[in-house]
């Protein structure tokens, strides 16, 4: 599924395989499968606890204090890891670590200037075919609340799909976002309006041939702006390592101008002030993965469920912007997602499209 469906690789393809600590018979599986199919692979580990290690350390190098420090001077996307993107056809990044939490005591500050210091790698890396999924492990089952063994089969069926199916149903989505001008959001605590105008949204079936570059996928999402109005996020959800509970913002003039949270505000700020991109929406993101049946509290699931809706802070995907525009620019990519299942619509022009996380053309939908 991901080696075909997903990156479509081909032989004498270039790929790198950026595989976390529990996914060791994940990326074992991968590597036949692109030696398989004749293409070159050069896998790397990616660990969050290696990640800290260097932030923790650099940071003493620096000797200046994390929480403080406006620019801890970290190399611009370094020219070996750069050329390593930019000589690449396809990136698989495979993610199950043994601690999700293995950032949370790293200062802000710190986060913020290592992210903005590698703005080009990340950005070589995007223009690649990649691919991001996950493989089970105890730590993302732990974090699920639930047992190792559903959790594996909880991931089986939201990867398992008939995507060629959803993908047509999908389509529905993008051909009404894409003919629309204007998105209104309506629910408890919420009236965002959203303009689409001019942009074009991606079928998000969990394949590079669709513009989608998650494995499980199940989204329709676009570029929205001019996004004015209020918006709760009443599902939780984890952000660098600390847990954010009904949060809220409030947009005037297309930027954030207020917000809060029961849990995790502090957060929510730090991303909120990461650069001025991340005072504007890069993402407009309705679910619709039905295999995905419960929250997880990992963004590569939920935000895919069916009957939500997600809302991302920070940089906007090219796949949905005119060849002219750049889109909002951001360090961060940041979703944050609601329930839309109870006293809820989604309009464009005017005319509801969702209802209660219903389509209008399913048998549910209330007219």
């Amino acid at each position: 599924m991901l080696v075909d469906w997903s990156a479509r690789i081909e032989s004498g393809e270039n790929v790198v395989c950026v595989a976390s600590e529990g996914t060791h018979e994940l990326a074992v599986a991968v590597a036949r499968a692109v030696g398989e199919r004749g293409a070159n692979l050069v896998t790397l580990s990616g660990s969050a606890e290696v990640e800290r290690a260097y932030l923790s350390g650099y940071t003493e190098h620096a000797g200046i204090n994390g929480d403080d420090a406006d620019d801890l001077g970290f190399p611009e996307s370094p020219a070996h890891e750069l050329a390593l993107y930019e000589n690449a056809d396809t990136v698989l990044l495979l993610g199950g670590g043994r601690n999700t939490a293995a950032l949370a005591d790293v200062p802000a500050a710190t986060r913020q200037a290592a992210s903005k210091a590698r703005i080009d790698v990340r950005e070589a890396r995007m223009a690649t075919d990649w691919v991001s999924t996950i493989h089970p492990t105890r730590a993302l089952a732990q974090q699920a609340g639930t047992s190792y063994e559903a959790y594996r089969e909880f991931v089986h069926d939201a990867v398992v799909r008939d995507w060629e199916t959803l993908a047509e149903e999908m389509a529905r989505v993008k051909e009404t976002l894409d003919g629309g001008s204007t998105v209104r959001i309506e629910a408890e605590r919420t009236d965002l309006t959203l303009s689409i105008d001019d942009r074009q949204a991606v079928n998000s079936a969990a394949s590079v041939a669709y513009d989608s570059h998650n494995l499980p996928s199940g989204e329709v999402f676009t570029a929205p702006t001019d996004t004015e109005g209020e918006v709760r996020f009443d599902l939780p959800m984890t952000i660098r390592g600390q847990r954010v509970k009904d949060a809220r913002l409030t947009f005037e003039n297309d930027e954030v101008i207020d917000w809060d949270a029961a849990t995790g505000e502090k957060v929510l700020q730090e991303v909120i002030e990461t650069d001025e991109g991340a005072r504007r929406l890069g993402e407009l993101g309705i679910g619709m993965n039905r295999g995905i049946t419960q929250l997880t509290d990992n963004i590569l699931f939920d935000e895919k469920m069916a009957r939500t809706i997600h809302l991302a802070l920070g940089r906007a995907y090219s796949a949905c912007l005119p060849d002219r525009e750049t889109g909002n620019d951001s360090a961060v990519h940041v979703d944050l997602i609601a329930d839309m299942r109870e006293e809820s619509q989604v309009s464009v022009d005017g005319e509801v499209l969702q209802r209660n996380g219903y389509f209008r053309w399913e048998d549910e939908f209330e007219e």
